[in-house]
Formats: structure tokens, sequence, C-alpha cells
């Protein structure tokens, strides 16, 4: 660097490079943290997308808006193709272990034979093999609507929920729809599953896994009044066959055919989640660029006025300097120089502070907040072109002190 201010200034010009150096800094962080995080999330859903075991999925508006899960379910495993078909009812429900309290937790009712051919394999691993919850099609207990077979009264409970609650296989427990003890029904629990590190949050890992028609009849969502059938579930998964998972020409028809069993229902396959989720991301990084952008403006006009103050205090030595001969080009190169130093130096702060916020957050964030950053991705190429696009424009931010240098008059300056 090539100072070009007087010795007698040189702690203000230092403080004036301190704040210059903080706000570009500043600015660097902001699109790190946002592209990071932004990025690492959508990554996530993506794989998650990507290493599901199913293929197509049947949702409904509402609260467990769709009805006659049981008899849906055996209309689409006829279906060519279809290899499993999943349906999942998820109900908030509560815990009595012993004599303790209620614990809250996440209770999902599934058939077991088909709920583990439409997971990934990684979640598949975390539970055991085959599901002990008794019947596999779940059709002894539904009794074709009527609910009056026997029932396994089996349930799956996660690691997190045994170790809190000292829970083991064999152990008795109460299952309840509320927080009231008489209303739950006794259940042992045949099995404990894994939890993935970042699949459920906090709350999420206290869940437990039963069969469907057990968990519709202790929810009240199995008949309604008049002994109406509505065997409710939330989502139906399915999963194809060998090379028909990956073919869209077969995925596309697959998909039309339950579109064309469930006309009122929304069908949607994997791939056009993807889709949708690769378009959602795209708008959010413009959202992101967009939002830096002006972070990095008010930055880079910070810069320009500090250089051009820096310009105005030592006008003396320019003029002295274009008195003994100097040319215009070594002035104008000093003051570039000093721009590009600066931002060169706050560009790296700024990355350096933008790793460090994400793993501040990850680390003491609000549950939500940290799970996010934990999915922080840091691209190098995509770091280093913000560095390298921030040093670039600080060329344009140091051409007002630039000019403001250049049109100093040597007579002027030498009074």
């Amino acid at each position: 660097m090539r100072p070009f201010r007087r010795r007698g200034a040189l702690r203000h010009a230092r403080l004036q490079q301190v704040l210059a150096i903080a706000a570009i800094a500043t600015a660097v962080a902001l699109p790190v943290v946002l592209l990071s995080v932004g990025g690492g999330v959508s990554q996530h859903e993506l794989s998650d997308l990507e290493n599901a075991g199913y293929q197509i999925v049947v949702s409904a508006s509402g609260e467990h808006g769709i009805s006659d899960g049981h008899a849906l379910t055996q209309r689409i495993l006829a279906i060519p193709s279809v290899a499993a078909v999943s349906p999942v009812l998820s109900v908030a429900v509560d815990l009595f272990a012993g004599t303790g309290g209620a614990t809250p937790l996440l209770a999902e009712g599934v058939i077991p034979g088909q709920f583990l051919a439409t997971l990934g394999a990684a979640e598949a691993d975390l539970f055991p093999r085959p599901l002990p919850l008794g019947d596999p099609t779940d059709a002894i207990h539904f009794a074709n609507g009527s609910y009056d077979g026997p029932a396994t009264e089996d349930v799956l409970v996660s690691s997190p929920l045994a170790d809190a609650d000292h829970i083991a296989v064999g152990t008795t427990v109460l299952l309840s729809p509320g927080a009231n003890r008489s209303l739950g029904v006794s259940y042992t629990v045949t099995g404990i599953f894994g939890v993935a590190p970042t699949a459920l949050g906090p709350t999420g890992a206290f869940a437990a896994v039963l069969p469907l028609s057990d968990l519709q009849l202790l929810t009240g969502y199995a008949t309604g009044s008049g002994g109406t059938l509505i065997d409710a579930v939330d989502s139906i998964e399915v999963s194809l066959a060998g090379a028909a998972e990956t073919e869209p020409a077969v995925l596309d028809q697959v998909r039309a055919e339950i579109q064309a069993l469930v006309p009122y229902y929304g069908v949607s396959s994997l791939d056009q989640e993807a889709q949708q989720l690769q378009q959602a991301s795209s708008v959010l990084t413009g959202f992101y660029l967009a939002l830096s952008s002006v972070a990095l403006i008010v930055g880079l006009l910070f810069l320009a006025l500090v250089l051009v103050r820096r310009v105005e205090s030592g006008r003396r030595a320019i003029g002295i300097r274009r008195a003994l001969g100097l040319p215009r080009s070594w002035i104008a190169g000093g003051i570039l120089e000093d721009g590009l130093v600066l931002a060169a130096a706050g560009s790296v702060i700024g990355v350096a502070g933008g790793y460090l916020i994400v793993a501040g957050l990850a680390r003491w964030g609000s549950a939500a907040v940290a799970e996010a950053a934990r999915l922080a991705v840091f691209v190098p190429s995509t770091l280093a072109l913000l560095a390298a696009a921030v040093v670039v424009l600080s060329l344009v931010a140091s051409a007002a002190a630039v000019r403001a240098a250049l049109r100093v008059e040597i007579t002027e300056a030498l009074r």
C-alpha cells in the first residue's frame, strides 16, 4: 500500500481503514450466511427426496384428509408396477410409563408389512425387520371396516423416548389421545427404533409406531357417528418395482392411474417435488443475492467515502507529488491499490465472520435455527467468487476518490 496522507493524521486514517474493512466484512458476511444456510437446507431436502424409498405420494387438504385408507391401499397395490403402498396416519398422543406422568409424542399408524418397503435405505435400517407389530396386513383388526377383530396392541418406541422414560422391550405402556390416563389403552413395547440425527427435531424424536387400525381407533379416526367408516390417513406413499421407479414414462403412467382412482386427492411424484424444490431454491437464491446486494452497495459506498475523505485530507501531499512530476497514473494507482487492499481484507474477514456466525447459530441457536445452521454448506468456489466480486467492485468505489485526487489544483494545494 502506498499511503497518500499526512503523518499527523495517522491515527485518524487507521480508524477510517478499520471502519471501511468492517463495513465490507459486514456486507460480505450476510450473503455468506444466507447462501450457505439456504443452499444447505435445499441440498438436504433434495437428498431426502432422492433417497426416499417411495416415488409417488397421495395427499389431501385438511387434517387427516384421506378417507377409506385400507381399501384405497389395496386398490393401488393392484396397479401394475406398484411394489408397496404405505398409508400413514400421524397423531400427537400421550404415553404413560409406569406411575409417571404423561409424555407427549408423535404416533404413526402404519400397515406393518408395507411400511419398511417405502422407507429409504438409511431410515429402514433404523427399524427392526420385520416390524414386530403382529398382523403384517393390519386386516385382522380392521375386519373390513368394523374394527372388531382382535388387536395385537403392540407398539414400537423411539430410542430417545425409551431412554427418557426407561422403557425396554416387553414393557407395558399406556397410550392415550390426551393427558387423561383413564382414556389410555395398554400396549406392549415389542421393539425400539433409532432416530436419524437430522431427520427429526428434539420433539419429534419422541415417537411411536403402531398398527394403523389401532391408532385410528385410539384417536377417533376409525369410524364416525352412527358407525360411518372414516379410516383416515394423512398420506399414502407408493413404491414402484424394479426399473419402473426410475423410468419417467412408467412413473407418469402409474401416477395417472392413481389419480384416476382418487380424483379429489393430490397425487405427486418425487421428481415433480424435486423440480419444484429446485425452482423454489433458485428463487430464494435470487432473493438472497438481491438482499445481499443492498448490503454490498452500502459497504462499497462507505469504502468510497473513506477513500474520498483520505484524498481530501491529503490534498497537500497529492499536490507535492504532482509538482514533482509524478504521473497521474501513479497517483490513481495508489488510490486503487488502497481500495483493493481494504476490500480484500474486508472480504476475507467477512467470509470468516459468516462462517463463525453460522457455527454460532448451530451451537447456540434455537432448535429450528440450529438445525438449519447445521445443514449449511460452504462452497469454496462460491465464496471465492463472492470475495473476488467485492474486490473488483472496489475499483468502481475507488473511482470517485481517483477523480477527486486528479482534480486537485497544484497551486491551490501548495498554498
